[in-house]
């Protein structure tokens, strides 16, 4: 019988830093590389004040006179080849083993194949080789499993909040059933129960409904989601049936969660493409809470908000206007590691 005890940690457990792979001309970003960077060294600026930033990227000398301005002492740099720079999915999952930090490192091809994705899928082994973790740090890879970060969400207490949309996608793990999958989350992350949501969408993402730019957890209490107030919009729909679904989502101790709605984010298009804004995509990190702002009234708003849910935090907003071009946001853009993963003396 299989006693080990495993905890997929939340992302308010304390952190000893997080994971950026950097934009760089060979990658989609190539037309907009300026502007892009701007938001990239507003995140790591925002980030290294507080822990410390990995940086993957393929020139470490010409990226630190960027971000000379910055707290470098706290940002780590390793020269690793990528394709793109979506981290949330080919960065590793932290789990806790038997009392042991463990890295996971899923396969990820580029949301089902819609992207490549060959180098990113090799970020996280070659990063553990590098000699960036600490020494107790376990690694574990299930490249036969298809997982990204973006698409789950935990409470640290064995519920995982995930969209059938995603996990349940062409070119992911179509070969398993949906029981399948569920056994196979919950052996994984030693979970007690999966909160599917069957409704929800954004328009223009390419993940197939990531769980992160529709509903976060804040606490093992509250969910944090988007609300749509226009019956004009094409999201209201699919977001009031979403809305409906996480108010009959049960707490382990069998209680409502506490739902704290998110303002829609105004309409951003580019080249007549509606791009999935979202002030869902927003990173917790140690004492702050990093929100996506998009020049839009509703930016302080959403900041407000989030204010109330996180009192102990300061809330940073980062402009994300370059981010969505390539439909994607803060949250995207990085992976937490919590408190013993990195090396403390490096």
């Amino acid at each position: 019988m299989n006693t080990t005890q495993i905890i997929l940690l939340p992302e308010w457990a304390l952190q000893s830093g997080v994971l950026l792979t950097w934009p760089h001309k060979k990658t989609d970003w190539a037309e907009m590389l300026e502007e892009v960077e701007g938001c990239f060294t507003q995140i790591a600026e925002a980030i290294s004040k507080y822990e410390k930033v990995l940086i993957v990227c393929p020139d470490q000398k010409e990226l630190r006179k960027k971000l000379a301005h910055c707290n470098l002492e706290n940002i780590l740099f390793q020269e690793i080849s990528s394709d793109d720079t979506w981290a949330r999915d080919h960065g590793a999952i932290t789990v806790i083993q038997d009392d042991n930090l463990t890295l996971y490192d899923f396969s990820f091809n580029g949301w089902g194949n819609k992207f490549s994705a060959n180098q990113d899928n090799e970020i996280t082994a070659k990063l553990f080789k590098s000699g960036v973790y600490a020494d107790d740090v376990k690694y574990i890879d299930y490249l036969n499993f298809i997982l990204e970060g973006g698409s789950i969400e935990s409470d640290g207490e064995g519920t995982l909040l995930t969209t059938s949309a995603c996990l349940m996608s062409k070119n992911r793990n179509e070969h398993l059933s949906r029981s399948s999958i569920e056994d196979q989350l919950k052996s994984l992350f030693g979970l007690k129960q999966i909160l599917w949501l069957d409704h929800g969408y954004l328009a223009g993402d390419d993940t197939d409904s990531h769980i992160d730019t529709l509903a976060r957890f804040c606490n093992s209490e509250t969910i944090a989601y988007v609300k749509c107030d226009d019956p004009n919009d094409e999201h209201y729909e699919h977001l009031s049936k979403m809305e409906t679904e996480l108010k009959g989502f049960k707490t382990l101790d069998q209680k409502p969660y506490r739902l704290v709605a998110l303002p829609m984010a105004d309409e951003v298009y580019d080249q007549g493409d509606r791009l999935p804004a979202t002030y869902a995509n927003f990173l917790i990190i140690n004492e702050a809470v990093l929100v996506p702002f998009y020049d839009s009234p509703k930016d302080k708003l959403a900041a407000e908000i989030l204010k109330l849910v996180f009192p102990d935090r300061e809330i940073i907003g980062i402009d994300c206007r370059a981010l969505i071009k390539q439909h994607g946001s803060l949250h995207c853009v990085t992976m937490q590691f919590p408190k013993g993963v990195i090396q403390d003396d490096i």
